[in-house]
């Protein structure tokens, strides 16, 4: 299994919108790609937030296969439609990791 990890540093300005705007909008459109099994949502704790809070979204791929397909028809959509609405206000960066035990 494969985690496609997305790390988000949101700015207070924007937070309280843009965590209704990912649960409500953005997590479901992707889960319609059929590409992951299931998501995760998490904040993360002891770090610096005087600009801003941070969170991890953790989507489940049962396959490498499942992740490519993401990223070749749908990453690219994803990421313009985040730049669109949040702008300078939403930062963010992926990571992939695999389960190994």
């Amino acid at each position: 299994m494969f985690i496609y990890n997305v790390t988000f540093k949101v700015s207070w300005n924007a937070h309280d919108k843009w965590l209704e705007w990912l649960r409500s909008y953005h997590i479901p459109a992707i889960m319609e790609y059929n590409s992951f099994s299931a998501h995760k949502l998490l904040k993360l704790h002891n770090l610096d937030e005087s600009d801003g809070a941070t969170y991890a979204l953790q989507l489940f791929a049962d396959s490498k296969a499942d992740y490519n397909r993401y990223i070749e028809l749908h990453a690219n959509e994803v990421a313009t439609i985040e730049q669109r609405f949040w702008g300078m206000e939403v930062f963010s960066f992926s990571t992939l990791m695999e389960i190994v035990d």
